[in-house]
């Protein structure tokens, strides 16, 4: 079985549930004092990521209802004066509104590919590699761990050898990929597909 075909043939949807779990117990984490820190997305503040990720579940929401098309319904994230909470709001939200698709629905995403649409199994799978590394770059500004379990890892790696080249660019979730070691580990293998440095700090 060819990797896409993989893909389309999977539902990620509880490991997109653990991700989100992943991602908001290292939100939790964050002071408020923490908001204005760089992040591993250089355009990016702590304040900015986050609500990147709000606005993105806001999206994918969104997207499963059919209303995906609209830029305006990715772009209207708001963290409000409690962070953690406004991720916590969205996240269910996206939960939910994955939990009534079917995987074959098709869901418009113009901020991952303008026209067109994706079967909701491979745009699930894009929310949840998004929730993987967007933990590890919440944890590498605020210097916590990041922990994710093997088999989040081994999955998000194979959703970001499909991660289209032409949505890394500056201002985008993900940059061109960084070289690595052949035997470098898993997690810093994903890390480097989808741009970022282990060792930043």
């Amino acid at each position: 079985m060819d990797l896409l075909t993989e893909l389309l043939t999977t539902d990620f949807r509880p490991l997109d549930r653990r991700a989100s779990e992943l991602y908001l117990s290292t939100v939790a984490q964050v002071k408020p004092d923490a908001l204005a820190l760089p992040t591993p997305c250089p355009d990016w503040t702590l304040h900015g990521l986050l609500r990147h990720q709000v606005s993105q579940d806001e999206g994918f929401a969104a997207a499963s209802r059919g209303d995906g098309a609209r830029l305006s319904a990715w772009r209207g994230g708001d963290l409000g004066d409690d962070p953690h909470a406004a991720s916590r709001t969205s996240a269910d939200l996206v939960t939910r509104a994955f939990a009534d698709l079917a995987l074959d629905a098709e869901l418009v995403l113009p901020e991952i590919r303008d026209g067109g649409a994706f079967p909701a199994a491979l745009a699930i799978s894009f929310h949840f590699v998004d929730l993987v590394v967007h933990a590890w770059d919440v944890a590498a500004t605020i210097n916590v761990p990041w922990e994710p379990a093997e088999d989040l890892v081994t999955a998000s790696l194979k959703v970001a050898e499909i991660v289209p080249d032409d949505s890394r660019s500056p201002g985008e979730s993900f940059a061109p990929k960084l070289d690595s070691p052949p035997d470098a580990p898993a997690k810093d293998r994903l890390l480097t597909l989808l741009g970022r440095s282990p060792s930043w700090r």
